[in-house]
């Protein structure tokens, strides 16, 4: 397999633990609220917009890298 085709399927395995860390924060950022810190669970959910913000992006691109030529 040419490393060409390497890049898409590292990119869409990047993304998935990217999504997946996400997901495990927001866990944390919950429980954090739960115990009294809602500001600090602000701040987290605050900085995982980013994430949101631009996964559509990223599964188009990725689409698109992914089609055959």
């Amino acid at each position: 397999m040419p490393n060409s085709d390497l890049l898409p399927s590292l990119l869409y395995k990047i993304n998935e633990n990217q999504l997946a860390l996400e997901a495990a924060i927001m866990e944390l950022s919950n429980w954090v609220e739960a115990r009294g810190s809602a500001d600090v669970a602000d701040n987290v959910r605050g900085a995982l917009d980013t994430i949101d913000k631009n996964e559509e992006f990223i599964k188009l691109t990725l689409a698109v890298l992914m089609t055959p030529d």
